[in-house]
């Protein structure tokens, strides 16, 4: 069976086209959304897909009704795929039910997996050359050696941890995780 799927972004745009599209390619039901493609929530979308089943193939009128990026789109097809269910973009002319269709697949699939790596090499070289640099990422430590050593020198005084991490600006687990075994029960240094 073949199953359509239309989305506009807006509500100033219509949806016509694309149902036109989907029901003269032979469509037997269409699901329909109202919503960005950055957008999470596709109802049409979620119903299209549990309507799906093996040997079905999802129709759309083009690849950007579906998402945003390659890889998204790749990952969300192999996903259909791993159900049985095959997909069809009309005006891109993709169509795993064909050799031809699925070897053009797997080519955007073989890019998106290079931008991904390519992504994760640069992160990792931007990463390298910042700790050469003498930078270490991650958030900025709460308490500095000085926080440490006034935490350490209030905590022997008597004063109460509460009041300490609030003086610091930290919470009281933080105050136990960087002055470990210091605190005893009274509020003081053990």
């Amino acid at each position: 069976m073949l199953i359509g799927y239309a989305r506009v972004s807006t509500v100033d745009q219509r949806l016509d086209l694309q149902r036109a599209a989907l029901s003269a390619a032979g469509c037997e039901r269409i699901f329909e959304d109202q919503a960005g493609g950055a957008c999470a929530n596709r109802p049409g979308l979620a119903l299209a897909l549990d309507v799906l089943r093996e040997g079905d193939v999802l129709v759309v009128w083009k690849l950007d009704r579906l998402g945003r990026s390659v890889a998204q789109l790749v990952d969300f097809v192999e996903r259909l795929q791993g159900r049985g269910v095959q997909f069809r973009s009309l005006t891109d002319a993709i169509d795993t039910t064909t050799a031809a269709g699925r070897f053009f697949f797997h080519v955007m699939a073989s890019l998106a997996q290079m931008e991904r790596e390519l992504i994760a090499e640069r992160t990792r070289a931007g990463l390298e050359a910042a700790r050469l640099r003498g930078r270490v990422g991650g958030r900025r430590r709460s308490m500095t050696p000085a926080k440490i050593e006034a935490a350490r020198k209030l905590l022997a005084a008597g004063t109460a941890p509460r009041e300490v991490a609030a003086s610091l600006g930290v919470s009281v687990p933080t105050l136990y995780r960087w002055v470990p075994g210091g605190i005893g029960s009274t509020g003081g240094v053990t």
